[in-house]
């Protein structure tokens, strides 16, 4: 009795944490269950992951914009602009793949720094600042592909971004092993990486007095992600392994994740979402913070043109729409709070996960595309009523 009171008491105070985790557990059971098998296969389950990974990527900027108060509104059809701009300068100015991504990644981050300066400096609300540049970039997009409407990329390189998979390695010894054994790999370090992670964060927060959890539970923590960590690899070696989308997606969310909760920038990031004011006060400019945070989402919509062109091989007048969107979407369902200063860059990939579960599922089913929108709206409108209701508790 006392391991289950435990664990009631652990989902109640840690339930905005927990919920998305449930919520992807429960969706995806569900399709599973609805679709016979076929939404948890190998093939699926690969093309889940490279259809999610552009706007992933995404809400993993989007959060830190919402988590400092602000929203940028430009990011779609931005990304659908820099795809453009990559297609352009790959096919019709021949330059070089090596060239045309860095060069894409810094136009992302000279746009959000715009964005930062109108926002910073003129003190222009980020709704209407990034609305404008929701237009221009929407007028710029039509304008640069106006005379040849669709450009296809057929460059292989670039293609195998979106489409491609990391090759598999010849390990000496695991011939026996039947599937992608570097993915095989990979994720048994992940996990035993994790694994290590948690029990060295437990055994420091012992140490400076902070509450941790039950050791019975934090077991079951520790096997149930174990689990679903060792499930979905197992998934994926049996198809064709972990694809370059999929370990660019997990690159940046490592990247990002260690800046948030291990720097001191990621510190002064969420005290400003806390309270702009106080955070000023205490030596912390607001207004750096503004541009870094809106820099970093133009660097990643960049990053998302490029895998979202790569995936399609293409770049069309339509890239980006309903982008930044599905971006706030995945953000909020993530657990980032509208009130600013809570979020997770991890929950921004789970929330990503769970808007992609539903259309991956809702797609296997048939189901029309009007009520696929329904269905991802009361998502989005039940994750910010559970987001005002925990807040209220003191969630």
């Amino acid at each position: 009795m006392t391991f289950f009171h435990d664990l009631q008491k652990v989902l109640r105070q840690n339930i905005r944490e927990y919920g998305m985790y449930i919520a992807l557990f429960v969706i995806m059971a569900i399709f599973t269950v609805l679709t016979n098998g076929v939404f948890l296969s190998a093939r699926n389950m690969s093309n889940l992951i490279n259809q999610t990974g552009y706007i992933a990527v995404l809400a993993v900027g989007m959060t830190l914009v919402i988590v400092i108060r602000q929203i940028d509104l430009s990011v779609g059809f931005l990304a659908g602009f820099l795809g453009a701009i990559a297609a352009i300068a790959m096919v019709q100015w021949l330059w070089p793949v090596a060239v045309v991504i860095p060069f894409v990644l810094l136009l992302g981050v000279i746009a959000g720094l715009i964005s930062a300066f109108l926002i910073a400096y003129f003190g222009i609300p980020s709704f209407v600042a990034t609305l404008a540049g929701w237009l221009i970039y929407r007028g710029l997009l039509l304008q640069v592909t106006a005379g040849t409407g669709t450009i296809i990329i057929p460059d292989a390189i670039f293609n195998a971004i979106g489409n491609g998979y990391v090759p598999d390695l010849p390990i000496p010894g695991l011939d026996f092993i039947v599937g992608h054994k570097l993915t095989l790999l990979l994720g048994a370090i992940g996990i035993i990486a994790y694994i290590f992670g948690e029990i060295n964060g437990r055994r420091k927060k012992q140490a400076y007095g902070f509450e941790v959890l039950p050791p019975a539970i934090f077991v079951l923590k520790l096997v149930f992600i174990a689990a679903v960590l060792a499930l979905v690899t197992w998934v994926l070696a049996g198809y064709n392994g972990l694809s370059w989308t999929a370990l660019i997606v997990l690159v940046v969310v490592g990247i990002y994740s260690f800046i948030t909760t291990r720097t001191v920038l990621g510190r002064h990031i969420f005290a400003v979402g806390g309270n702009p004011e106080a955070a000023e006060l205490s030596g912390i400019s607001v207004k750096r913070i503004t541009y870094i945070v809106f820099g970093s989402m133009g660097l990643m919509s960049a990053l998302s043109a490029i895998l979202f062109t790569s995936r399609l091989q293409s770049a069309t007048t339509t890239a980006g729409t309903l982008f930044e969107l599905d971006a706030i979407a995945a953000a909020y369902v993530g657990g980032v709070s509208a009130a600013g200063g809570v979020g997770s860059v991890f929950g921004s990939l789970i929330g990503a996960l769970v808007m992609g579960s539903l259309v991956s599922g809702m797609n296997l089913m048939g189901v029309d595309i009007s009520m696929q929108y329904v269905a991802r709206g009361l998502v989005l409108a039940a994750a910010v009523i559970f987001d005002a209701t925990t807040r209220r508790r003191g969630g």
